[in-house]
């Protein structure tokens, strides 16, 4: 019963299976193999961006800080919702990779920044001259902090109040995956189509044992990330390995059937919760994240049980579960059975 972080899956026996298949021989270090070939040229299929800029690195917290180093100076500010990870979980990374950027949060009751909080934030800052950092970029994910999905609709009107005022727009992407199996759309229509510049796209949430991509959608904003991310130590030399995960993670749509299972554990498990005595549902359930209220009682037995899982906030019996693609309709049950005792 293990609910405290999707990054606790293990890997299924495809992306093994294929990172198996990369070992036999030697190949090209630094990218220069068939694979990464093959890894960028499906990201840009997925996302009908054949000009786009792709750059595998091994963890989200770089893809995130290279990609807004590429997208925000040194004397920019990045606008983020006030839960995100960016500002809360990622050791000052994004700071460090854009030279000293301000990341600063807005509003964002349900994990969503609100269009309005945004546009003042940005206007704000943008009034008070030669003394304070400059809009650069926003930054939102997808799925959010607390599981909500941004639709390609509301994507679309955060990126609007950036672009009319010359801010980049980046994706944190962590849990795209999960996003996609909810909303039912195309991967181009939930980032730059609804006007993401940069993205962010996680694969380590979502089964592989490490490996993500920056996607840049206009080449013209790529300029140097190759000398970035070798800078900060992310230009693998057997890079082959990363691509392998990429390319089996990709192959046959297995990407979104994993996020489809997790996503399903997640609403059998909100289903159930909320059938409790004493449940409640403190977001809405769009993902693979859960996030409730529960009687101490009940926690205790399932930690008594065998139950991982996290408390969320300042505790009180709020908790965050996460399921993955590994977990199963007997951990979930399992799970509420301890929790009515």
């Amino acid at each position: 019963m293990f609910f405290a972080s999707d990054n606790g899956a293990p890997c299924p026996a495809p992306v093994m299976a294929a990172l198996a298949a990369a070992n036999d021989g030697p190949a090209m270090p630094y990218g220069a193999d068939p694979l990464t070939a093959r890894a960028v040229a499906m990201i840009r299929d997925l996302f009908e961006a054949p000009g786009a800029a792709v750059h595998l690195v091994a963890t989200g917290t770089a893809a995130n800080a290279l990609a807004l180093g590429a997208v925000c100076p040194a004397y920019g500010a990045v606008f983020c919702a006030d839960q995100a990870h960016i500002l809360h979980d990622e050791c000052g990374a994004p700071e460090f990779y854009t030279g000293g950027a301000k990341l600063l949060p807005v509003a964002a009751p349900d994990g969503r920044m609100d269009p309005a909080a945004l546009a003042a934030a940005v206007d704000r800052l943008a009034g008070a001259g030669v003394h304070a950092v400059r809009p650069a970029a926003v930054s939102l994910s997808n799925l959010s902090e607390l599981g909500t999905l941004h639709t390609p609709a509301q994507v679309a009107e955060l990126a609007a109040i950036a672009h009319a005022r010359g801010l980049a727009v980046h994706m944190d992407g962590a849990r795209l995956a999960n996003a996609l199996a909810t909303a039912g759309c195309s991967p181009a229509e939930a980032t730059w189509k609804a006007g993401v510049d940069v993205l962010s796209l996680g694969g380590t949430k979502n089964g592989l044992m490490g490996a993500e991509a920056v996607v840049i959608f206009d080449p013209a904003r790529a300029a140097d990330f190759d000398r970035r991310r070798k800078r900060g130590g992310h230009l693998l030399s057997k890079h082959r390995y990363l691509a392998a995960q990429i390319a089996a993670w990709l192959e046959g749509g297995l990407w979104l059937d994993l996020a489809t299972r997790a996503n399903a554990m997640a609403a059998r498990l909100a289903a159930g919760i909320a059938a409790l005595p004493g449940g409640r549902l403190l977001h809405p359930v769009q993902g693979n994240m859960v996030f409730a209220t529960l009687p101490a009682p009940s926690l205790a037995r399932a930690r008594a049980a065998g139950a991982r899982f996290y408390p969320h906030g300042d505790g009180h019996g709020a908790v965050r579960l996460v399921a993955s693609w590994a977990t199963t309709a007997a951990e979930v049950d399992g799970f509420l059975a301890a929790l009515r005792g």
